[in-house]
């Protein structure tokens, strides 16, 4: 898959497209069906299957208090996007100029002028343009007069609850990472670096990773089933996402224990694939009543993966 980064980068003489307009945060099951209409669309037509996305979220940049925790960074988007057989993603930096652009002149000048556009694939409910104001009945409305064909993506439902990052994000934040997975069509996982920590999991028997993520991880505190991969090898491992109380620290931390693993880990690039909520942090009376919970931990990752 081609990277296009910036419009000014688009090559002038690029083929007509199919393009997927969207914010795709997470490449979650509603985001494939945008993605998928536009590769199918573009293979029937032979057109070029086009993703146009933004980096930063336009929530970032126009309301940074009220901006959700990002559910994938760009480089994980850009991994996800290219599963999809679309050729090209052009990702536009968003700044105040470009949310300053009409929604018309938006669809007129970059989807249509720069990209090519001969068929525009949206979501049901995605919005765009000068206050948002873009939206799918817009784009119908522009369509003839401008030359393509607008292709709106309806709601996803499963569990009954449409597919959204919003509806993912209130998942994660319960530490329902089933019902996560579902509405991704895969399991919740982060990437990130193995960085040295105090050692005190060596002294209780379980050594661990600690992990520096890439984001923010969207999990309430606490031990998490989980998968561990580093390079093309995979491991189960008991992750702990908190404060570690029990020996009265403040600072939040992420660290593995490797099931069945011995090498040295430090300075490795590793995803974390969370799989299942065993329990809630708590603070443990002894250092032995705490050795025995992770033993008991150990034995429920075993059994979740």
């Amino acid at each position: 898959m081609q990277i296009v980064r910036g419009l000014e980068a688009f090559p002038p003489d690029a083929s007509a497209s199919a393009v997927a307009l969207g914010a795709f945060d997470g490449i979650h099951l509603g985001h494939r069906a945008i993605l998928g209409t536009a590769v199918t669309l573009a293979r029937q037509a032979h057109l070029r299957a086009v993703v146009c996305t933004f980096d930063r979220h336009p929530m970032e940049v126009l309301q940074p208090e009220r901006a959700p925790l990002p559910i994938t960074t760009l480089e994980e988007r850009l991994e996800l996007i290219a599963e999809t057989g679309i050729d090209t993603t052009v990702v536009i930096p968003f700044t105040r100029a470009i949310a300053g652009i009409e929604a018309k002149a938006f669809v007129q000048d970059v989807l249509v002028g720069t990209l090519k556009a001969k068929e525009i694939v949206v979501g049901f409910n995605h919005r765009f343009g000068r206050g948002a104001r873009g939206d799918a009945e817009l784009l119908e409305t522009l369509a003839g007069p401008l030359g393509f064909r607008a292709h709106v993506v309806q709601a996803l439902l499963v569990d009954g609850v449409a597919v959204s990052s919003s509806e993912i994000r209130a998942a994660l934040q319960r530490g329902d990472l089933p019902a996560a997975a579902r509405l991704l069509g895969r399991s919740y996982s982060i990437h990130g670096q193995v960085v040295h920590g105090d050692g005190r999991g060596r002294t209780l028997g379980f050594p661990t990773a600690n992990v520096k993520t890439d984001r923010p991880l969207g999990l309430p505190v606490g031990v998490y089933a989980c998968r561990l991969t580093v390079g093309k090898d995979e491991h189960q491992a008991v992750v702990n996402v908190g404060f570690r109380p029990t020996f009265g620290v403040n600072e939040l931390a992420v660290e593995a224990h490797v099931l069945d693993f011995t090498g040295d880990l430090y300075d490795a690039r590793v995803t974390l694939t969370f799989l299942l909520r065993l329990r809630e942090e708590r603070k443990f009376p002894s250092v032995d009543a705490l050795r025995q919970q992770i033993a008991l931990d150990v034995a429920a990752a075993r059994a979740a993966s």
